[in-house]
């Protein structure tokens, strides 16, 4: 089997993969809203619009209509950082706070139960080739980008 034909099953794995309801909810929960919550709970709460902006390479039109969103639903409050007055602090309420904890422990409970389909060596396997994966893409964007 070359590259092409793995590519063509990995499509089709993938598109059978994506039907499933743990991977419909991990979808969800890694995007808009929920994701922007994850990103927040894991620097504290406090975070810049544009340091979201950058992590998730979403433009910052895209993450004030999101913030002014979560706003609205009380989710996180905006304000003047006293540091530096020309940047905005974005924080989660203690709301805010709680829907992160319960998205993150919805998506564990999802992934634990697709992994639990496997048994725990494949499970593990699966898991450790992802990380290869994502480590070479990082590897190839930062030297890509650096040219």
């Amino acid at each position: 089997m070359d590259y092409t034909e793995l590519a063509e099953k990995y499509l089709h794995e993938m598109t059978e993969l994506r039907k499933a309801r743990f991977q419909k909810n991990l979808t969800n929960s890694l995007r808009g809203e929920s994701l922007i919550l994850q990103y927040m709970a894991q620097h504290d709460g406090i975070v810049i619009p544009g340091a979201i902006s950058s992590e998730m390479n979403i433009s910052s039109a895209r993450i004030t209509a999101a913030l002014n969103s979560m706003e609205n639903k009380g989710l996180v409050t905006r304000e003047i950082d006293r540091s530096d007055r020309r940047r905005i602090l974005t924080k989660l309420t203690q709301e805010g706070k709680d829907l992160a904890v319960s998205h993150k422990q919805n998506c564990l409970n999802d992934i634990i139960g697709m992994l639990q389909l496997l048994d725990y060596d494949d499970a593990r396997e699966y898991v450790r080739l992802i990380g290869v994966l994502v480590n070479k893409l990082q590897l190839s964007q930062m030297t890509t980008d650096n040219n």
